[in-house]
């Protein structure tokens, strides 16, 4: 049975990343978007107060959250909200294994996982990364060009990769490659490249219009030499086990970004709708005020809507249900409202003056949409949700 109550820890867990992202996230959010840079400090400061400071408390409640069952990516869901309501691009830039993390979990052998997550355990900042987009190769995985080819004891990997959030200072990078172009699908293996493995350079780092703090990287392979054993799994010999890999992955990073847009499109809904209500114009009619409110009301709900998407595709994830579909409705659905919602908020103080909240829900507008295009544009969600619903019919 579906059961979205919050347990006490679950509420604690979320009020306390919620000050975090009210106290660090905040203040630093306008700056660190004018500057397109984030301060050393603030990543020092977010990874103790995130693994609990001194009393340790955000590491009890997560252990507390993943000691219930079929709580971990529910309480996951819980914090991604809240850090993107404090700012999204600061969200996506946190140390940790970050995109890295899923398909290592979900694929790779326990002492792979063992070896590769345990440099996140120390006192550093580290961070991971997901290879999959390319210049020619965005939603469909199934088309990617970069190459492994195996030569003695090793992997070889030649080919290039865009958009990679933290490329060029990930530890680790779970890069996907083709051993067999011929075979399509069948031929997509995931392998772990370690940052600074020789034959791996970073390119250019993107100029955006949203998310400029979030680093955003170009990698280019070049005989890049990585060992046997980085093969992620065993799955070489699988039958498209790479492709199953890469279409999981994005099954458990999906239901994170609408997580990210609802928290985002909160964060603006939130400050619009006190705009409306405390800073509206006097010159505009009793009508219009109450127009505009009653859009902003319906705006909320939408964005409670788009919340409980995310929490069933989480709530599926914990019990091990598919959740492809899910994963993908949340996605579209979120991605879309957080557009919507920092649209009308946009629009609503464009004759306003120019003060902070107005600073911020430009920076919101520019960030939102981001959230329609990765992991996934909205149109290839619609395939996969077509698919689900329609499995008798052929969708190309």
């Amino acid at each position: 049975m579906l059961d979205f109550t919050l347990s006490k820890e679950q509420e604690a867990f979320r009020d306390y990343v919620h000050q975090i992202a009210l106290e660090e996230m905040r203040p630093v959010s306008l700056e660190c978007d004018r500057t397109e840079t984030i301060p050393e400090a603030f990543f020092w400061q977010m990874q103790k107060r995130l693994r609990g400071g001194a009393d340790g408390q955000a590491r009890q409640w997560i252990a507390e959250g993943k000691a219930a069952p079929g709580q971990e990516q529910l309480l996951s869901m819980l914090g991604y909200e809240e850090l993107a309501w404090g700012d999204a691009a600061l969200a996506t830039a946190l140390p940790g294994p970050g995109l890295a993390y899923p398909p290592l979990m979900a694929f790779g052998t326990v002492e792979q996982q063992q070896r590769f997550l345990s440099l996140y355990e120390d006192d550093g900042l580290h961070w991971g990364a997901l290879a999959l987009t390319e210049p020619g190769c965005g939603s469909d995985v199934s088309a990617i060009a970069t190459t492994a080819r195996r030569e003695g004891n090793a992997w070889v990997l030649n080919g290039q990769k865009q958009f990679i959030t933290n490329g060029a200072r990930a530890d680790l990078i779970i890069t996907f490659a083709t051993v067999n172009k011929a075979a399509g699908r069948g031929g997509l293996l995931p392998f772990v490249v370690p940052g600074g493995t020789p034959g791996l350079k970073v390119g250019r780092i993107e100029k955006k219009m949203g998310l400029r703090a979030s680093q955003t990287a170009e990698l280019l392979y070049e005989e890049c030499r990585i060992p046997e054993d980085h093969l992620l799994g065993a799955l070489l010999h699988a039958g498209r086990a790479g492709f199953k890999a890469a279409m999981r992955t994005l099954d458990a990073t999906r239901p994170m970004v609408g997580a990210l847009a609802v928290g985002l499109a909160r964060a603006a809904h939130e400050e619009v709708t006190q705009w409306l209500k405390e800073e509206l114009p006097a010159s505009y009619s009793l009508q219009k005020r109450r127009e505009l409110l009653e859009q902003a009301e319906e705006l909320g709900y939408e964005i409670q809507m788009a919340r409980l998407l995310v929490w069933r595709a989480a709530w599926m994830a914990d019990r091990e249900l598919a959740n492809s579909k899910e994963a993908s409705m949340c996605k579209a659905y979120a991605g879309e409202l957080v557009m919507k919602v920092t649209t009308f908020a946009a629009r609503v103080v464009a004759s306003g003056e120019m003060t902070e909240a107005r600073l911020f829900l430009e920076k919101w507008f520019r960030d939102a949409k981001i959230f329609d295009i990765f992991e996934g544009t909205a149109q290839i969600q619609r395939l996969v949700i077509a698919r689900r619903l329609f499995p008798e019919v052929t969708i190309p």
